[in-house]
């Protein structure tokens, strides 16, 4: 098994920038997910509710962030000192804020009020206790550092979805950080530990997937197949503390390094039972 692409997002939901290789830090690839746009009193907002996120380049350069929509551009430098409380799901983080000039472009951009914030040095935010056995250090994602997926299972997601009558989408509505070649489907449920390019990964809780793997990753549009429907055959969670269908793992880095498109992929460690999936009748 080998890295078959690596893909990082500056801006949480914003577009991807596939990469020929990484470097792996605790709190995951570098340049991954150190800036999200929020509502005026700090609340996260994601292409759950906003899509047009899916229609936004951004480019890191340095501490500051281009930023490219259909034909605009802008540039974000961030001041140490202005901050902003915001929340990441219910978790509160005290991040740089860009300053008004930026925010209400990019008001103009989303006709609605927002503000664009950053996860620099100073700001610090920790997660997933129960399932990594301490809290690790994790930036504006969901709740871990990096996500793994491999092709066999995206592959037998679309022939569920072409069986259907729907059409087959591709891995970049998973939001994939390390996509792994594996012909066999789901096999990644049994991968407890996974080594690349010498850097450890420990795969520690099947990642439930939501209304944005039903979006068009450059238009935000909610076209072509539905992967929800697809999962919904055989890949329903059966365990409560993990509900909906299941596409990928979140992962933990348990060292730094670099990894490579072409590495790799190594299994240290199995579990012994896959993730309980409910059966459909």
């Amino acid at each position: 098994m080998k890295v078959e692409a690596l893909n990082i997002y500056p801006l949480k939901s914003g577009r991807a920038i596939p990469v020929e290789s990484a470097s792996v830090r605790r709190d995951g690839l570098a340049g991954d997910r150190r800036f999200m746009i929020v509502e005026p009193d700090g609340r996260c907002i994601t292409q759950r509710e906003l899509q047009a996120l899916a229609r936004v380049e951004a480019t890191p350069v340095g501490e500051s962030l281009h930023l490219e929509m259909e034909g605009r551009q802008l540039f974000a430098s961030f001041e140490p000192e202005d901050r902003l409380d915001v929340t990441i799901w219910d978790t509160p983080v005290n991040a740089a804020v860009a300053d008004e000039a930026v925010n209400e472009a990019l008001s103009d951009w989303f006709a609605r009020p927002v503000k664009l914030v950053h996860m620099d040095s100073a700001a610090h935010r920790a997660e997933g206790e129960e399932w990594a056995g301490k809290p690790v250090p994790v930036r504006f994602a969901d709740g871990f550092p990096v996500l793994v997926t491999t092709t066999g299972s995206l592959a037998d997601l679309n022939r569920t979805l072409v069986a259907k009558g729907q059409e087959p989408v591709g891995m970049d509505r998973f939001r994939t950080n390390i996509l792994v070649t594996c012909e066999e489907p789901w096999q990644e449920d049994f991968w407890q530990t996974i080594e690349i390019g010498g850097v450890t990964f420990d795969l520690v809780k099947p990642c439930a997937r939501c209304i944005m793997t039903t979006q068009d990753q450059m238009t935000g549009e909610r076209i072509g197949g539905n992967p929800i429907q697809g999962l919904a055959e055989k890949r329903m969670s059966a365990d409560r503390r993990v509900p909906g269908v299941l596409f990928g793992w979140n992962a933990v880095p348990r060292g730094e390094g670099d990894i490579r498109l072409g590495d790799v992929v190594e299994v240290k460690g199995t579990r012994a039972d896959r993730w309980p999936l409910k059966v459909r009748a």
